[in-house]
């Protein structure tokens, strides 16, 4: 069993930057793929970026490409999503999950355990 706690979201202007903290419990977060997935109002609940077990890989969305970057330090149990640029459109409940196959997957139900989300609203 995991559990995910993210940190970091807030309220930023458009062209800010924000810092996402996801916190792993449990020994064995460097065997988990990781990823960040966002909802927004009223919107499905969609893939941003994944990192797998090995750090060799990522994946994001193409709609972040180039503004955001996934990071993780297993020494700390910790997964990062940089976010640089922001604009309204990123406004979102940004919620990170693990995948116990250790891959950078992009697809939900692949995610065996997720966090409880944390807010971030970009103003114009």
């Amino acid at each position: 069993q995991v559990q995910l706690v993210e940190s970091g979201g807030g309220l930023v202007q458009a062209g800010g930057s924000l810092r996402l903290s996801c916190a792993a419990s449990g020994r064995t977060f460097s065997s988990y793929g990781m990823g960040w997935f966002r909802q927004g109002p009223g919107k499905e609940r969609e893939f941003v970026a994944a990192i797998s077990r090995s750090d060799g890989n990522t994946r994001y969305v193409n709609s972040v490409k180039g503004r955001f970057t996934i990071s993780r330090d297993n020494a700390k149990n910790t997964v990062y999503l940089q976010m640089n640029s922001l604009n309204p459109e990123d406004t979102a409940v940004y919620y990170c999950a693990a995948d116990r196959q250790g891959y950078a997957s992009t697809i939900k139900a692949e995610y065996d355990y997720w966090g409880q989300g944390t807010q971030v609203t970009v103003s114009s």
